[in-house]
């Protein structure tokens, strides 16, 4: 039989993965001077806002049973679109990137007709998209950086509303849409019912290629999304955008409770994941421990919450 701490976290992932913030959030306070400073939150909120709106993007996919390796490539593509647009096309500057982010919608689509027209696996095409939309990045660049963002659209990046970062506002509203729709509507029933069980959801009369085609739109648009707000932190359009939205996004969601089978999660856990990516990696900067090691910090929590998630599922099988 479980102890209650125990069948507390496999049953209820979103508490489990609030306390271990907790926690995390705790510790680094204590072992930090440094960390619950204005100066310092403000810097982990504005990180986690670009990682958590893919995070947010990919977990919608995960809960369908689905899986998305392009969206940062999707989200640094469409940065470089709306400088292009901006600097090199004289166009206004929120048309741009109210254009880059429809330019997200479309490469969603393609995804999605190629998977649910063709019934390719969504993990293995979009290794393949990834490699076409990033090259397609270096050709329009040339692996150089567009310049002379206008100051106008740098508020987006770089400001703060009701004290905290503007990006953080904007994923925190995408969250809330995020989660309302998926906890709260017939679509996101329908997202969860597709998850648990494709053939079956065909049977009960639920469209699932075209809810499965909606939500690779909408995770493309996200994806551009923090592309273009991302362009307009840094003040320049760098064809690096995105290159480390990958590991993060999809082990935030897994810690966050997403099943990798599908069916099971939300995006609040899968940010409430980011949240503890993000700590980590800032605690890591606070002690001066080099950079590189990030990497091998990210790889190895990927792992941790993947084995994880796969220990947790059998406990659940077990019960049921």
């Amino acid at each position: 039989m479980q102890t209650k701490p125990l069948a507390l976290l496999t049953r209820s992932p979103l508490a489990g993965v609030f306390v271990a913030l907790a926690v995390i959030f705790t510790l680094s306070a204590l072992i930090s001077p440094y960390f619950l400073t204005p100066y310092n939150l403000s810097v982990i909120a504005r990180g986690l806002a670009f990682v958590g709106l893919i995070t947010i993007a990919q977990s919608m996919l995960m809960v369908l049973g689905e899986l998305d390796l392009s969206l940062g490539v999707i989200g640094g593509l469409c940065g470089v679109i709306s400088g292009i647009l901006m600097v090199r096309l004289g166009l206004e500057p929120y048309s741009a990137m109210l254009l880059a982010i429809l330019l997200g919608a479309c490469l969603g689509l393609i995804n999605g007709l190629l998977v649910t027209v063709l019934r390719l696996h969504s993990l293995v095409l979009t290794i393949g998209t990834a490699g076409i939309f990033g090259g397609a990045n270096l050709v329009l660049t040339r692996g150089v950086a567009i310049t002379g963002i206008p100051r106008d659209v740098q508020y987006l990046g770089r400001g703060d509303f009701l004290g905290m970062p503007v990006p953080f506002v904007i994923m925190l509203v995408a969250l809330a849409v995020a989660t309302f729709v998926m906890l709260k509507t017939p679509f996101g029933r329908y997202m969860y019912a597709i998850g648990n069980n494709q053939a079956g959801a065909r049977m009960l009369g639920i469209k699932v290629d075209k809810i499965r085609l909606l939500v690779f739109v909408a995770a493309g648009a996200i994806a551009a999304l923090a592309g273009v707000l991302m362009v307009a932190r840094l003040g320049t359009a760098q064809p690096s955008i995105g290159e480390t939205w990958v590991l993060a996004p999809i082990a935030a969601s897994v810690i966050g409770g997403v099943a990798t089978t599908g069916g099971i999660g939300s995006p609040i856990g899968a940010i409430f994941g980011a949240g503890i990516i993000a700590i980590i990696e800032n605690i890591i900067v606070l002690f001066g421990v080099s950079p590189y090691w990030q990497g091998i910090v990210s790889g190895a929590i990927v792992v941790l919450a993947i084995s994880f998630d796969a220990i947790s599922r059998r406990y659940l099988r077990r019960d049921a």
